[in-house]
């Protein structure tokens, strides 16, 4: 039980990344991830340095966002961005690649991006995983299909060296014609679809929706082998419920 434990914490990237949140909150979240032993936490560009304080030699990593949550800063920005994180700290960087340029299929433009700053991460020996927003993909663009679109961005993103896909930032919310916000996140569909659009070489990311220990596990079997989560407590601690009150003959 130990071991299934493990690797469902390691499944998971703690998201610290709500734009209210305190100094005091953000170490109680680093404190947390650091006890529930989760593979990373995921925090705002200026909280890498002391994320990196409050998590040494707790094992889990701290992953900078860049260009976070539209994706819309300028490559050299985002590259600047990318090297100050690792300078201090972050191990992992989640990069939103520009949706606009994807929409109108600069696919030359989207590529450098991603290129460039995937460049960054390895020279520094941080692993790059790049989200692609999939709601603001939802009625496709540049004369593709949502799903074409969403393939063709696979594609170009293992080409351009990211070593995970993600889906979503969890604050891509979309406008509707009554004038509310909706928002899906990972959904099955979508994380089917990104796993058989790149090779086995490229890991996939779940992000947004994911609140609960079935949905993990849901996602997880999907081909997912991280998942960015704000429900962590609540997800392994029911894991921990639940194998508490499974007899050891059936375990």
């Amino acid at each position: 039980m130990q071991d299934i434990y493990d690797e469902l914490a390691r499944t998971i990237d703690h998201s610290l990344l709500h734009p209210t949140l305190t100094d005091r909150e953000l170490e109680e979240g680093c404190r947390l991830a650091a006890r529930y032993r989760v593979a990373a936490v995921c925090v705002k560009p200026y909280a890498v340095r002391p994320a990196a304080a409050w998590l040494a030699g707790s094992g889990v990593k701290v992953c900078a966002v860049v260009g976070f949550p539209h994706g819309s800063s300028a490559s050299e920005v985002k590259r600047h961005e990318a090297e100050v994180a690792c300078r201090d700290g972050a191990t992992e960087l989640d990069m939103v690649l520009n949706v606009g340029k994807a929409l109108s299929g600069d696919w030359d433009y989207v590529e450098a991006e991603v290129r460039l700053v995937c460049g960054v991460a390895h020279e520094r020996g941080a692993i790059m995983k790049v989200i692609l927003e999939t709601d603001y993909l939802a009625r496709g663009g540049a004369g593709l299909s949502s799903d074409d679109l969403k393939v063709r961005l696979c594609q170009l993103c293992e080409r351009a060296g990211a070593d995970f896909v993600k889906t979503s930032t969890g604050y891509g919310f979309v406008k509707g014609a009554d004038g509310r916000y909706d928002y899906q996140g990972a959904t099955e569909h979508d994380l089917k679809l990104m796993r058989a659009s790149v090779s086995p070489r490229v890991q996939v990311k779940a992000a947004g929706g994911v609140r609960d220990l079935d949905a993990l596990l849901r996602v997880r079997a999907l081909g997912a082998t991280r998942c960015g989560a704000t429900a962590t407590a609540a997800m392994l601690d029911e894991y921990r419920r639940r194998t508490a009150a499974t007899p050891a003959t059936q375990a």
